[in-house]
């Protein structure tokens, strides 16, 4: 609340330079939506999952392979995501087998919801096209995994 005559002209001031910035340089709607994705992250229960192994860097080479599967795990406690990236999409599997809700992060488009079966396996036919992670939700537990590029 303004307090004399040049605080309450600060303040009108100030009020006319927002609006004017609201309308002559935007904030570009893929900002903002990635700014309120990030913030939808900021969760203080949620376990990071540690990459503990990725194909690309921890897999012997295997001669004639091509176009191979990028296999990743990650491990947060005693729950381990097993993911295969491939063009076709994500194939995956919680284990230990458990329900779970499973979202794929990936930028600014909306977070990709996924349904575990039984057997905790997970499948989407949208590869990530560019950073992505994983937020599963299991009980009263939330796991993210560490972002990575597809």
């Amino acid at each position: 609340m303004p307090e004399g005559p040049e605080e309450f002209a600060d303040a009108v001031l100030e009020e006319e330079l927002r609006q004017a910035a609201v309308v002559l340089d935007p904030v570009p709607a893929e900002l903002l939506q990635t700014a309120l994705d990030a913030f939808a992250l900021h969760d203080l229960d949620a376990r990071l999952a540690e990459l503990t192994f990725d194909s690309l860097v921890d897999a012997l080479p295997v001669r004639g392979a091509v176009d191979a599967p990028r296999m990743l795990t990650f491990r947060a406690g005693g729950t381990t995501v097993d993911v295969e990236v491939t063009e076709d999409g994500l194939i995956g599997q919680l284990l230990p087998p458990q329900p779970a809700r499973i979202e794929v992060l990936g930028g600014p488009q909306a977070a990709c919801p996924l349904t575990v079966d039984p057997l905790g396996r997970f499948t989407t036919d949208t590869p990530p096209s560019g950073p992505f992670a994983l937020r599963l939700r299991t009980g009263a537990e939330l796991i993210v995994t560490e972002w990575l590029r597809a």
